[in-house]
């Protein structure tokens, strides 16, 4: 049980050995889940998305146009908020699990090293993301102008000064930091409890594979419903330039406390199952690569 724990993400997993998987993971599901991305920062933003047809079927409601735009071109900003996600996912759980490898083996206590790397980590990331995380969302508004992640840092830095490309770095770091370290700790703690696959079944590899997808979803869900306020926050000081206590004071003013919920189904989709995705893909990665080493 030891030896099957030590091929699995947050199982003692030996990320040392493994950052490639951890960062091919992460590039994999910012990729597949960019359109997703998309839909929930318009959601949470706010932004007026123009009614959409469908061909014959005529108009779409209003909450399918969203997705639509999502899906559709141009991908303004594609490559820069892929690879903005690629490295920081890749980051937040590589050194997690590689931090509480190294705290474990210095006796730091369990709940210790489970959540202070994800804590530090976490935060570090999202300071250094900002600039790319506020640049990415406001290239996403319809009515935008701007063609690509660099135009929308230079109209920032050119309206709002340097700093304007760190404002929402609070909500950020109140969003991020919780999101994370509540992923991580589920993370751990169903790979603590879930049944270990029986190796001598004909569906071993399968079982594997299933018993880490409902780790990851579990880990996934926790970490997106727990801070879609702060998401809704963060938007909104990006939108509107204003600051933390003055943005959630306008946002209750204009939409009672349902803001707190504004965009929550996009939301779960968009932040759930990249990170969901993430685990899952970081695991199979590893086990193959495990598996081809034997």
């Amino acid at each position: 049980h030891r030896e099957q724990r030590r091929f699995t993400m947050g199982g003692g997993s030996q990320a040392k050995e493994y950052p490639l998987q951890y960062l091919s993971a992460s590039a994999l599901a910012a990729a597949i889940n960019y359109p997703l991305w998309r839909a929930s920062a318009i959601g949470q933003s706010g932004f007026r998305v123009r009614s959409m047809s469908v061909g014959s079927l005529g108009p779409v409601p209003p909450s399918i146009s969203p997705y639509l735009h999502a899906f559709a071109p141009p991908y303004k900003g594609m490559v820069a908020t892929i690879l903005g996600m690629t490295w920081a996912r890749a980051a937040i759980f590589w050194g997690s699990d590689r931090g509480k490898e190294v705290l474990k083996n210095a006796n730091m206590p369990n709940s210790v090293a489970t959540v202070l790397p994800p804590l530090a980590v976490s935060t570090l990331v999202q300071i250094v993301n900002m600039p790319i995380v506020r640049a990415s969302i406001t290239v996403q508004n319809p009515q935008s102008e701007l063609p690509n992640i660099w135009a929308s840092v230079k109209h920032i830095y050119q309206n709002h000064g340097l700093g304007g490309l760190w404002h929402g770095t609070s909500a950020g770091i109140l969003k991020t930091v919780p999101k994370y370290c509540t992923a991580i700790v589920i993370k751990d703690y169903m790979e603590s409890r879930l049944e270990l696959p029986d190796k001598s079944s004909p569906t071993y590899e399968s079982d594997r594979l299933w018993r880490s997808a409902y780790k990851s979803a579990a880990a996934g869900v926790a970490g997106a419903a727990l801070t879609n306020p702060l998401d809704v926050i963060r938007n909104e000081m990006f939108k509107t330039n204003q600051p933390l206590v003055q943005t959630v004071r306008s946002l209750h003013d204009e939409l009672g406390y349902s803001f707190l919920t504004r965009g929550m189904g996009k939301n779960l989709v968009a932040v759930a199952i990249p990170v969901s995705c993430t685990i899952f893909f970081t695991d199979a990665l590893i086990q193959i690569t495990a598996d081809s080493k034997k």
